[in-house]
């Protein structure tokens, strides 16, 4: 019953209104408020109500506008880093191990027998080409030079330049495409570059290259991906180093593993790459100390004999250190390190660690990131670089109808060749130098939140030395091919140890350089400092702005319908309006006594 009499009461107020102006209302503000400036603008006289009027005004402006700095700058999402040194029993890093020749010779010598000698037949071009050309052609399968020829540019005229066929004496056509006589031209008069063309050779480009080393070399890889794109992965496998091949000796701490305690994992740079501690199927190993003693021993058998000679003209074992489950991208983020020496890596851990949104853009798990990701297939975690070269793949096959080689291929897609896309070569190079879509895939794909981070030092002596050799490579020789003669050289064998340098790690954490706290202290003591105000001076100035509104809202009919309302002394007032306002003005006693009766009911 109570609460009914009270709601009926709340009704008649608000059918009422306040009752008061907007004058009355802004005098008992400034009369009653806390805050320092407006009650001296009401007591004062008239010059002193001008000045502090004034200066109410301009300490006003001055607070909205430190307000608005502070804010704007909160806002900004602005973060500190901190660096911070622990110590604990680490996990090892993942390692990764490649031979620099991706294939052993012997086993894809029949897949690039015509490449091959197209190739020798080109450096016998370029070296001396005055010979005759009719028996350096003679053998040759034209069909992969024809889709993509190398050609001489001549521009000893810079005006007039000249493009001349490599294997033609006497064709030629000037860069413009309209015929030119037949000349000489060797190495250092002309240079080498790649004629690259689609829909049927009507459209065409030249890729210059400042060597014919790199252009020669480039050539062969291209037309050795379009070969080993057509042949399935289980088969280039086989045609790699097997794990036993290359891992002759290997010892982490004081336990003895070998080739078996490593994961395999086919790169199509690399070939056969072999990880160690990738915590895929067991646990990470831990390291309790650091020093060399500690860390992962290795001995290498790189079989340079068997390196394809225009494929690789890198001797070496490519490595990385990265975290278990991520995919390792050796080729860009790996070093070499040197056959016939051997060579420590000494490791250091930084680990990072960003802030989310909004602060950044960074990704916990890659789920945000509009970019699919193609390496999940290897059950990795999220890393920029398997974002970037999805994202390449995607504009590839969306650009060029197939996928490149290097890269994982979707499913339902194909690999690029020259047979089913002749058009491959001239697309992927457009695609590569195109600024627009490498700004395009950075702009999609987002750092990992959190990340860790291996510095490597470096150092290399020979080994084995003069004075050892002989009896190393004996034992080697026994343990590998079970023979008394040395099998083993020097050219092939490289001895790694990787071990962490302190047993510390840092950690590189960001943290919000502004937070809520710094914020409110901010806009209180502004506040405070130029107005003398509080949280309860911003509640009342709230409260009289909500007066103001009530005015306005409920007495807008009155203007059309002055009726509408009977007069304020004849309708009877349930209790006190809130706020009560008997300050600004004395009320008939009648109009007490009724209110003290509508309490009564």
């Amino acid at each position: 019953m109570q609460v009914k009499k009270y709601l009926v009461k709340c009704l008649h107020r608000l059918q009422k209104g306040p009752g008061y102006t907007y004058k009355e209302l802004l005098v008992w503000y400034c009369d009653n408020t806390n805050t320092h400036g407006p009650k001296r603008i009401i007591c004062e006289g008239p010059k002193k109500k001008a000045m502090w009027f004034v200066l109410t005004l301009l300490f006003a402006s001055i607070v909205f506008w430190q307000w608005g700095v502070f804010i704007r700058t909160y806002l900004s999402w602005e973060v500190s880093v901190s660096l911070s040194v622990g110590f604990k029993t680490m996990d090892f890093p993942a390692v990764t191990i490649c031979n620099a020749s991706p294939f052993q010779n012997a086993k894809v010598k029949h897949l690039l027998e015509d490449l091959d000698q197209l190739m020798k037949a080109v450096l016998e071009r370029i070296v001396a080409p005055e010979l005759p050309l009719a028996n350096a052609t003679r053998a040759l399968n034209f069909t992969l030079w024809n889709h993509t020829p190398l050609v001489l540019i001549d521009e000893r005229n810079p005006h007039h330049p000249v493009v001349l066929d490599l294997f033609a004496d006497n064709r030629s056509v000037s860069a413009s495409g309209s015929p030119a006589p037949g000349r000489a031209c060797n190495a250092q008069q002309c240079k080498v570059a790649m004629r690259l063309c689609c829909l049927n050779g009507t459209v065409c480009t030249f890729r210059n290259f400042t060597s014919a080393t790199q252009a020669v070399t480039e050539w062969y890889t291209l037309q050795a991906t379009n070969i080993f794109s057509q042949v399935p992965t289980q088969e280039l496998v086989k045609m790699g180093y097997s794990g036993e091949q290359l891992i002759l000796a290997c010892l982490f701490g004081a336990e003895p593993c070998s080739y078996r305690n490593f994961t395999s994992l086919f790169h199509p740079d690399y070939g056969n790459c072999y990880i160690f501690n990738w915590g895929m199927a067991e646990r990470a190993l831990p390291s309790s100390n650091p020093g060399v003693e500690f860390g992962l021993k290795l001995i290498l058998d790189l079989g340079q004999e068997e390196y394809v000679p225009f494929l690789t003209s890198t001797a070496g074992a490519r490595l990385l250190l990265h975290e278990q489950r991520s995919y390792p991208f050796v080729k860009e983020e790996g070093i070499y390190a040197m056959s016939g020496t051997e060579t420590s890596i000494g490791v250091l851990v930084d680990k990072l660690e960003r802030k989310g949104k909004p602060y950044s853009q960074c990704t916990v798990n890659g789920s945000d990131v509009p970019i699919r990701n193609l390496y999940s297939d290897y059950n990795t975690t999220y890393s920029i670089q398997a974002c970037i070269r999805s994202c390449f793949q995607d504009h590839m096959i969306q650009n060029c109808s197939c996928g490149h080689y290097l890269y994982p291929l979707p499913r339902g897609q194909k690999y690029c060749n020259n047979q089913e896309f002749p058009d491959w070569v001239y697309c992927y190079s457009q695609l590569r130098q195109s600024l627009g879509q490498r700004e395009a895939c950075i702009r999609m794909c987002k750092e990992s939140c959190n990340d860790t981070q291996y510095k490597m030092t470096i150092s290399m002596a020979d080994w084995p030395s003069e004075a050892s050799e002989d009896w190393i490579f004996h034992v080697l020789s026994q343990e590998r091919d079970q023979s008394t003669n040395i099998t083993l050289s020097r050219k092939g064998i490289v001895k790694l140890n990787i071990y962490f340098q302190e047993f510390n790690y840092r950690t590189i954490e960001e943290s919000a350089a502004n937070n809520i706290v710094w914020l409110l202290s901010n806009l209180g003591g502004q506040f405070g400092f130029w107005m003398g105000g509080s949280v309860l001076c911003l509640i009342e100035f709230a409260e009289i702005v909500i007066d103001f509104l009530w005015i306005t809202v409920i007495r807008l009919p009155d203007t059309t319908n002055p009726g509408a309302y009977p007069d304020e002394q004849t309708l009877p007032i349930p209790g006190t309006p809130p706020p009560n306002y008997d300050s600004l003005r004395l009320q008939p006693l009648d109009v007490i006594e009724s209110d003290s009766e509508g309490d009564a009911i």
